[in-house]
């Protein structure tokens, strides 16, 4: 068994308030539970209206399919024209219960 978890920093673009954050951030985790069947939630910086965390994990028994999977997550959101992509941290769990994990920041 093959655990993947990605969480994704984002910054919101022309938003000015909590409820306007939900409006954008709700839709985007609908669409990612929806396409790619992962479990994905609002996951920090739940007081700020321009920052946003979301969480997203995959259970598989293939390691290549967690990491496609997550790979297209991450370029789903980052294609997202109303918010910016800030980074993306990835953290394995595999059958030898070793942990890995990778941080890419953006620009």
């Amino acid at each position: 068994m093959y655990v993947g978890a990605l969480e994704l920093d984002v910054l919101l673009g022309d938003v000015h308030s909590l409820k306007q954050k939900r409006s954008v951030v709700r839709p985007v985790i609908a669409e990612l539970r929806r396409r790619f069947d992962v479990s994905v939630a609002e996951a920090g910086h739940l007081d700020l209206h321009r920052r946003g965390l979301i969480g997203i994990a995959i259970v598989a028994t293939d390691a290549g399919h967690v990491a496609d999977v997550l790979d297209a997550c991450e370029r789903q959101v980052a294609g997202r024209p109303e918010l910016e992509l800030l980074s993306a941290r990835r953290r394995w769990f595999g059958p030898d219960d070793e942990e890995h994990e990778q941080e890419v920041r953006r620009g």
